[in-house]
């Protein structure tokens, strides 16, 4: 038995400070600036990979069950694998315990999902990890996102190690969150990582809570909570293959070409291996390829990225792609840059329109100010596209109505609202 579980087992060795659950070790006293308290090992040890139908309906019964919210996690393998999907599920539940599922074995776990849908959900960066739960059946109506609630609160590092140990003073081990977790079976240290990751939300999010209420932003974040939890899935982004690294060096619709067919090419065969795109080849290697527009297989070969280590076959596979870009007519080449969505880029405003310029720097200065005030990132106040299209397009009559009016027209919540409204219509007033 570790020293952890020992002190875990003997009630004598435990305290009633800090947070709900028990910690495991006394804690100094008061007057002494504590040593954050390492977290070794889950409460009730490794639970077992749930791995089948069995397993999972065991799991599903404890969950429905269980009391107060429930923690949830997700570990997936990018940079590995090809897509976002999770390779296991983290569940934690007062009178349920922890649970480990593997949606490779369980791949559907709708079941778990409606089990606990009427339970608030905790996560930390939610946004991360809910398009791969949404996948595998598991959607939540209620959520408390403690990386977001710790951004709201004003604390300067959110990452979910930092978090437990500024608020409740333990320190997790982080070692294992970029390893491929496709891997099966999982080791023993990694289970453990994974337990804990969820062993103390619950208390976190209960201590985020308190400490929002006590700034007078709590409903600020349930708004946020709720909009995370409702908002519709993102779609599809356009000309993906435009977000290949090194692609300001490309200047020519002939180079642009070519990259979009060695990037669909590339996603193609990642696909259908199952592996991360960078491992079939890197975007380094396209963008030399776009540059050089090689004229055969040789000349190919010698440029970096396509070297000995690539075979004759793959080689014919990335220049057939070349071939099709060089080979296509003058109307069927990529247009240079997207089409734009929204505003231009700020640093043309001053030549395109210099009284939105204005505008802008009117508004980005106030808004800097009341999130410095606030003790909050500027984005989380109001997103900065929010600010760029209101300046751009400002309403015809500045009123704080009208201004109103176009901030929840772009999807700012109601705190933001209330927040930003007047300093904004002074800065377009004022512009």
């Amino acid at each position: 038995m570790t020293d952890a579980q020992e002190t875990a087992a003997d009630p004598e060795l435990r305290t009633t400070g800090g947070p709900r659950r028990e910690p495991w070790v006394s804690q100094p006293a008061p007057d002494v600036a504590p040593a954050p308290i390492p977290l070794l090992e889950p409460r009730e040890g490794i639970p077992p990979v749930v791995a089948t139908e069995a397993a999972l309906a065991e799991v599903v019964a404890a969950f429905a069950a269980g009391r107060g919210p429930v923690a949830v996690d997700a570990e997936r393998a990018s940079g590995y694998r090809y897509g976002q999907r999770a390779y296991l599920v983290q569940l934690r539940r007062e009178g349920a315990g922890t649970a480990l599922v593997d949606p490779v074995g369980c791949p559907d776990l709708s079941g778990l999902g409606e089990a606990i849908a009427g339970a608030e959900w905790i996560l930390h960066a939610a946004t991360q990890d809910l398009p791969c739960l949404r996948d595998i059946g598991m959607r939540p109506t209620r959520l408390f996102d403690t990386e977001l609630a710790g951004r709201l609160a004003g604390y300067p590092r959110v990452g979910l190690g930092a978090m437990v140990e500024t608020v409740l003073g333990f320190s997790l081990e982080k070692g294992h969150s970029a390893v491929d977790w496709s891997s099966r079976p999982l080791p023993e240290p990694w289970l453990r990582y994974a337990a804990l990751d969820v062993e103390l939300l619950v208390d976190l999010r209960d201590a985020l809570e308190k400490e929002l209420d006590r700034q007078g932003k709590l409903e600020w974040a349930l708004q946020e909570f709720d909009a995370i939890a409702t908002a519709p899935p993102a779609p599809p982004r356009k000309d993906p293959w435009r977000r290949t690294s090194g692609m300001h060096k490309v200047r020519r619709r002939r180079q642009m070409a070519v990259v979009r067919e060695l990037w669909n090419t590339r996603d193609q065969i990642a696909r259908r291996r199952d592996v991360s795109p960078g491992k079939v080849l890197g975007d380094a290697a396209i963008v030399e390829a776009a540059l050089a527009l090689p004229q055969n297989v040789h000349a190919l070969g010698a440029l970096p990225g396509f070297g000995h280590r690539v075979g004759r076959r793959q080689l014919e596979q990335w220049q057939a792609a070349v071939d099709r870009a060089r080979a296509l007519s003058e109307p069927d080449l990529p247009q240079p840059g997207q089409a734009l969505q929204g505003p231009p880029p700020p640093r043309s405003w001053a030549d395109k329109d210099p009284r939105a310029a204005a505008r802008l720097s009117a508004a980005r200065a106030a808004v800097t100010s009341l999130a410095e005030e606030l003790h909050m990132p500027q984005e989380n106040l109001i997103t900065p596209d929010t600010v760029r299209r209101v300046c751009w397009e400002p309403p015809t009559e500045p009123t704080r109505e009208a201004v109103a009016e176009a901030l929840r027209g772009h999807g700012a919540r109601p705190w933001q609202v209330e927040q930003v409204t007047g300093l904004l219509t002074e800065a377009l007033s004022a512009a």
